[in-house]
């Protein structure tokens, strides 16, 4: 018999509809798997498991009288600690923000708890989420549950680890360069970043990252995914779809393949499972375009990653370290050591070098906003590395070379860069071996043609049924 923390959330909604569960019986489960695995990943960093039993004994109410508040109704949800709510402490990461308790939900929280999902907790992220795994001075390292020597990157890492392990089936998290869809491939899970502003957001911490930065589900099917993507857009009073409203099929696409950029590395096991998904593809009769070195988005790709994200992060960074937390307690606590040592360089970043970057992204957004050139869809692997020491925030090498900071993530700030939908699909592995995602990137607003091409790959390699084991230090799989 499944344990009830492995049913989706699509399959919640009928087992409450049919009367076989309920939202609380569900919710005392989650809270058990909580107690039992969280120790030792480290996922889930704030609750509030009163709220919690309160909001699903309300929902329990509305299923027997048979009138819930949407097919989330009674659902558990992790929320990034990035992203503010009312009754937790929002921290950012940052001792700077140890004891700041918002006055209001974030607007996309505020639309799902109307829907009547049911918040258990806060996940962990790494200070100011300017890195790419997840670990900071106030909460500690989180772990992959497919191994806890690993980071299951960043910086949405808690989100990922909780679903990964069955805290949930949902979590919200952030994505200002690839922070939902890199920990989402290292885990095996599904998840979508919307384009810029398809999902309103108000009381908020600072936007450091302007509208790079989007909020969008992790979940471990498609289906949950959209249900919660459709909640929040619905209520924003977006055109996404109706609650529950699933994507027509996606028809035969033209997809761009790019496999790298330029000389820089690639995991030998990702580039494999990059042709697995190409073969894939091509059997569900797509058809393939490959992308050569210089082609435009390619060339995008490299500016980005070596003359406009540098200038944004850092510029964010130097920004946080003057202001951020001004007015809370610890606002002079100091800062992580690895943000710290790049502080320097981020203050000398100039007011030109700042507009020059910006003024690189309107141009891109320009020559992307009829689509992308040349294709339909953009396929990438998702990141270029296999999961690295949790306590370190990069992987030093990536196939024997070695890589600075961002070497991992070379493939996902274009989509956030440009406004423009993009995803990451779990993809082929050996068995054996961690989970691998894909990166698709999708035109101006082409969430739903993302979705219907995500659901046709689920149903041809299915991923929900892989679980890690967490049967010890390296929950039963070895380091790749």
């Amino acid at each position: 018999m499944t344990e009830l923390y492995c049913l989706s959330a699509g399959e919640l909604a009928r087992r409450y509809r049919g009367g076989t569960l309920d939202p609380v019986t569900l919710l005392e489960a989650v809270l058990d798997r909580v107690n039992a695995i969280n120790p030792s990943i480290n996922a889930l960093i704030e609750q509030d498991a009163a709220a919690a039993r309160s909001a699903a004994i309300a929902s329990a109410e509305r299923w027997r009288a048979g009138s819930p508040l949407s097919l989330l109704d009674g659902v558990p949800l992790t929320v990034k600690d990035n992203i503010p709510v009312v009754g937790l402490r929002c921290t950012w990461g940052s001792t700077r923000y140890r004891d700041y308790r918002p006055a209001s939900d974030e607007t996309s929280i505020g639309h799902l708890r109307a829907a009547g999902m049911v918040l258990i907790g806060k996940t962990n992220c790494p200070e100011f989420t300017l890195q790419g795994y997840t670990a900071n001075r106030l909460h500690g390292v989180t772990r992959n549950p497919w191994n806890l020597t690993l980071t299951p990157g960043g910086s949405s890492g808690g989100a990922v680890a909780a679903v990964a392990s069955g805290i949930g089936p949902v979590a919200i998290g952030t994505d200002g360069g690839g922070s939902l869809r890199r920990p989402a491939a290292h885990t095996g899970l599904f998840t979508l970043k919307p384009s810029a502003g398809l999902i309103h957001r108000r009381h908020g911490l600072p936007a450091v990252l302007g509208d790079f930065e989007v909020v969008g589900p992790i979940s471990r099917t498609v289906d949950d995914a959209e249900r919660v993507l459709a909640v929040m857009v619905q209520c924003a009073g977006g055109t996404f779809g109706r609650s529950g409203e699933v994507a027509a099929a996606p028809g035969r696409l033209q997809i761009g393949v790019l496999r790298r950029i330029g000389d820089a590395p690639v995991a030998p096991l990702i580039a494999e499972s990059l042709e697995q998904s190409v073969a894939d593809l091509s059997r569900l009769g797509h058809e393939i375009i490959e992308l050569p070195a210089g082609h435009p988005i390619e060339v995008m790709m490299r500016e980005i990653n070596e003359r406009v994200w540098p200038v944004i992060g850092q510029t964010a960074l130097a920004w946080l370290a003057e202001h951020g937390g001004a007015g809370l307690a610890g606002a002079a606590a100091p800062i992580d050591d690895s943000l710290a040592a790049s502080l320097p360089a981020a203050r000398a970043i100039s007011a030109v070098s700042y507009l020059d970057a910006l003024e690189s992204v309107r141009r891109m957004r320009e020559c992307l906003s009829a689509g992308l050139p040349g294709c339909t869809v953009l396929l990438t692997p998702a990141t270029a590395a296999m999961p690295w020491a949790a306590e370190l925030p990069f992987p030093p090498t990536i196939d024997g070379k070695p890589v600075g900071p961002r070497g991992h993530a070379l493939f996902t700030a274009l989509a956030n860069a440009a406004g423009l939908p993009a995803m990451s699909v779990p993809s082929w592995h050996p068995a054996g071996t961690l989970p691998i995602g894909m990166q698709f990137v999708g035109g101006p607003r082409s969430e739903s043609l993302l979705l219907a091409l995500a659901r046709s790959l689920e149903r041809a390699r299915p991923w929900c049924g892989d679980w890690p084991t967490l049967s010890g230090p390296a929950c039963g799989l070895p380091r790749s």
